[in-house]
This record gives C-alpha cells, structure tokens and sequence, in this order.
C-alpha cells in the first residue's frame, strides 16, 4: 500500500557500467583501522544547518552524527584515486533529468538515436535515451488492495477477505484523519497570516521564527505552529499541497471512489499479462513534474553532482543514472517492476535502487524472476524497507527476498531500514520498519537534503532515503572494485557496517525499548568508510 513514500504529514497527524579500462586503485590501509560506535556519546549542541544537509556523509565519532562517514572516506581513502563508471538504476516515480544537479549524471543509451522515432538498438523501446517510462501518461494509480476488491481473480479468497478488511480499516481511519487534517490546515493558515502580519513579509524561514521574542500571545502561538510545520523540511505552501492532496485522498476513500477508478486503461496494456513487454514511452519525467518529486530526490542522494557549489552532494562520484519509471502515486504494479528491474539490467546498471513496496503483490513471483535474472546478471538491488514501523518477519512487505519470510532466493537484495540524526536511544526512525531477519542492515532516512523538481532543493524523510544513501555506497565500491561481486558487496555493506550495541526506542514509542542488534540481520549502521577498507582487503584476496 505504498508504504515508502517519503513521510509528510502522517506523523504530524498523529499530535520515507560497471566499466573497464581503468587501472586499478589501491588503497593504502596500512594504519587506518575500522570506525567503532562511541558509548554514551550524544551531540552536544543541535545540527546546524549544513550538518543537518550532509548529516548523511558526516562521522559517528568524530561528529557523532550516525552518518556513513562518506566524507571521510573520500579524504582519507579515495583521494587521488579513480574509479570507473557505475550504472545506478533508479526504479521509481521517474526523474527530473532537466535539473541543473543531475544533467551532468545521466545515463545515456549510445545505441539510440534521439528523436529519430525508430527502435535503433532494437530492445522494443523506441527513443529510449535516457531510460524508459512504464507508466506512459498516468501519475495516479489504485492501491493493490483495491485492485484485489475490484477484480477477485487476482488473489485467493483470504487474501481478498484480507484486502476487504484492510480497505475497511482504511476508509474508518480516513473518516478520523480527515477531520484531524481540516484542523491542521486551519491552524496552518491562521498562524501563517499571523506571522506574514508580524513580518510584514510573505516568505520567512525558520531563523526568521527563532528570532521572534513577542509578547503578543497569538504571535508566540503562530510561532510555535510554523515551528512544528518547517520541521518537515517543506515550505509552507508545499505542505500546504501535501494536506489538501491527503484531504482528497481521504474524501475518495470515505465516498467509495479508490474502487471505481481505472487508471490503468490510459496506458493501454494487460497488467496481467508478463508478455505483453511493448507499452509506455521514453518521458522519464512523466507528464507532470510536480508528480517526480520522490524519484528526483532519490537519484539526487546517489549521484547529484559532488563538490559544484549547488544544493548538496551525492554520495557516489563515477555514476551514471538510469531512469526507469515505474513506481505511481499509489501501488506499483508487479509488472511493471518486474519489467523495470529487467530493463536496467539489460542497459548495464550495476546496482538498481527500489524505494517501493507495498502489502499485496498478486504477480510476485514475476518479481522474485526479475531479482534472480539481477542476481545471475551480478546486480545488486538495494530495497527500502518500508514506513509502517512494522516488524517485516512477520507482516507482509514485497517485493521480498524471502517468500516465507525465512529462506532468501537470492542473495542479491539488501534490505534498509532508516536512521534518524540524533545519536542515542533514537536513532532508528520512529516510522522505520525493522526486522531480525528480513531487514538487512540500516543508513541514514530522516531529513535527508537532495534534488527535487525544477532545480529545488528539499529535505525528505523515509526508508526511500535511506536505500539511495546505500546505493550510493554500493556505487563507490563498485567503481573502485569493479571485480568485486554484487554478493560480495551486499555482505560488505553488511560485516563492516558499525555496530550499535545500545537499546533503542522502536516506533517512536518510549515504551518500547529494545537492543538494537535485535532489529536487522547485521544490527549495523552502513559506513562507506569501513565498507571500502573491507573492498580493499577482499581484493586483494
């Protein structure tokens, strides 16, 4: 049920080529040693704002900021080293590829020419320069669960019964939430003509708040609403998008209109037919821009370009992006997924980012062929975990490396869960899912500064962050180990990852405290850091 999309407004509601030719890079580590978590260590004053943009790349122990020490790797391992060329698909909502961080970063496919209308490199997808679009002209599209209730033939009896409860539970709490959102935009409105009055300007940033010092009561009072309101990391009238977009959300929900629309029709396939491969077409960006935001932010954590001087800096250098475009505003279709992961392995993506998921997937099985043909193509797919703060060992989460929750597949899928900033017992994200075995390692999730649309810069939050942040890991280690393997790599990101031996607040419930060893397979943190001392060990094996 599109449990990854970056998180706005629910939790306010409740008070996200391989190339070659290179010569190879060694690393010196004669010296260094591996990055350990410090014991009792909090942050002693609060994130400026630069740490907050870059709190993914900074250094446990020397900032203590639970970050993957990338900028730290990048001075004391990889510099005056060269890599070679990575291809990073990025399987998602597609990708502003207009924009002034991302132009110099894209993948383009030299066996087609631009524009001319014929299939030049004869793969089925005409014009396919820069990656391809499943998704043709649609934006909106049916949760998965409402697809079931609409056509029984999808699923068996449970899991239609299944289906039917959910979107019952659904449609009650919409009937709760929407009254909670009508008075959360009313107070949003009322403080922000307050504070427009009081400023006696339109725009004004959270500095401008925390330096307000008024007697006035209703100006204290606006203050502390815009204080909680910035905090998502949105300006004012985009959050005020985010509420009116969950408003109609909740209104198609109570009025039965989630079940009566066919968004599908418009792209012309059979989404239930895996052969039928030929739909969509080359508009990586979609037909709305404003509908990319989610894709552009994740391309952005990977590959926005480094070191120029505009808005942040991605985490691997040697990328080139991929944009495969799949992933609506609602469920993704197993088909299509199936399809996208297929065509960035067959255009030479080594690591393919897969910020989705949901709770149903009648076609599942077209996926875990996709994972596998990746896996025997040596592509590594880094998957978000998902934003239910569930325990995934036991609810459902697909696409999945472990049907039964137990036995992986393939060994060519890691899994993240999401960090927050604050160094302690709350550094798993409060909507992070968690597993002991299905979630494999976890990385940085919670206001995370990338790229968005028409060369805007935001902070997002969810396990759709934290994936990028560690394909941007795999990134670096296969541009300077291309001969290590994407299983080698997974287990890498995983063995060097540091390890937090601490108790931690889970689901952001004070109440529930547990070791946070007990949350994922490796009970680490992603460190690009210890992850390229341990490449360079194994390379040399």
């Amino acid at each position: 049920m599109n449990t990854i999309k970056p998180i706005y407004i629910s939790a306010f509601a409740l008070l996200v080529l391989a190339g070659c030719g290179t010569t190879k890079q060694v690393i010196n580590t004669t010296g260094l040693s591996a990055i350990t978590a410090p014991l009792n260590v909090k942050k002693k004053a609060p994130l400026t704002e630069n740490e907050l943009k870059r709190w993914s790349h900074l250094d446990i122990v020397k900032d203590t900021i639970p970050g993957m020490s990338v900028d730290r790797a990048y001075a004391e391992l990889l510099k005056g080293k060269v890599g070679v060329p990575v291809i990073v698909g990025i399987v998602d909502s597609g990708v502003d590829i207009e924009h002034e961080d991302l132009k110099s970063v894209l993948w383009t496919n030299a066996k087609e020419i631009p524009g001319n209308g014929i299939d030049d490199d004869k793969n089925g997808y005409i014009d396919d320069v820069h990656g391809w679009n499943f998704l043709g002209d649609i934006t909106k599209e049916n949760l998965e669960y409402e697809r079931i209730i609409k056509d029984k033939n999808l699923a068996d009896d449970a899991t239609y019964k299944a289906a039917k409860s959910l979107n019952d539970k659904k449609v009650a709490e919409a009937v709760m939430g929407k009254s909670r959102l009508e008075e959360m935009l009313v107070a949003m409105k009322d403080a922000d003509a307050v504070l427009v009055k009081h400023f006696g300007k339109p725009v004004y940033t959270s500095e401008d708040l925390k330096a307000i010092a008024s007697k006035d009561a209703a100006v204290e009072k606006s203050k502390m609403v815009m204080q909680r309101m910035l905090s998502f990391g949105m300006p004012i009238a985009d959050l005020k998008e985010a509420i009116d977009k969950d408003l109609n959300d909740s209104k198609a929900l109570t009025s039965g209109e989630n079940l009566k629309k066919d968004y599908r029709k418009v792209v012309g396939d059979n989404p239930n037919d895996i052969t039928d491969t030929k739909y969509g077409n080359n508009n990586v960006m979609g037909p709305d821009k404003k509908e990319i935001l989610h894709g552009t932010h994740v391309a952005g954590i990977v590959a926005q370009s480094r070191n120029n001087g505009l808005g942040g800096d991605g985490i691997a250098n040697n990328v080139q992006i991929l944009t495969v475009r799949a992933v609506p505003d609602g469920d993704e279709y197993d088909k299509d997924i199936a399809l996208a992961i297929r065509y960035a392995v067959d255009n030479g993506a080594k690591v393919i980012n897969g910020s989705f998921g949901k709770e149903f997937s009648p076609h599942k099985q077209w996926v875990y062929d996709a994972i596998k043909y990746a896996e025997q193509k040596d592509v590594l797919f880094v998957h978000a975990a998902g934003n239910d703060a569930k325990d995934i060992d036991y609810a459902d989460n697909y696409p999945t490396d472990a049907d039964d929750k137990k036995t992986e597949y393939a060994d060519n899928v890691i899994t993240i869960g999401a960090l927050n900033y604050e160094y302690g017992d709350r550094i798993v994200a409060r909507f992070s899912n968690i597993g002991k075995i299905n979630v494999d390692v976890f990385a940085p999730g919670v206001q995370i500064y990338a790229t968005t649309p028409n060369n805007s810069y935001q902070f997002l939050q969810g396990t759709s962050m934290a994936a990028p942040n560690v394909a941007g890991v795999v990134a670096l280690i296969r541009s300077y180990y291309p001969k290590l393997s994407a299983k080698e790599v997974k287990h890498i990101l995983m063995d060097s990852g540091v390890a937090i031996t601490t108790n931690v607040i889970v689901g952001g419930k004070a109440s529930d405290v547990r070791p946070f060893t007990n949350l994922s397979k490796s009970g680490k943190i992603v460190n690009a850091y210890n992850a390229l001392l341990m490449a360079e060990k194994m390379s040399k094996k």
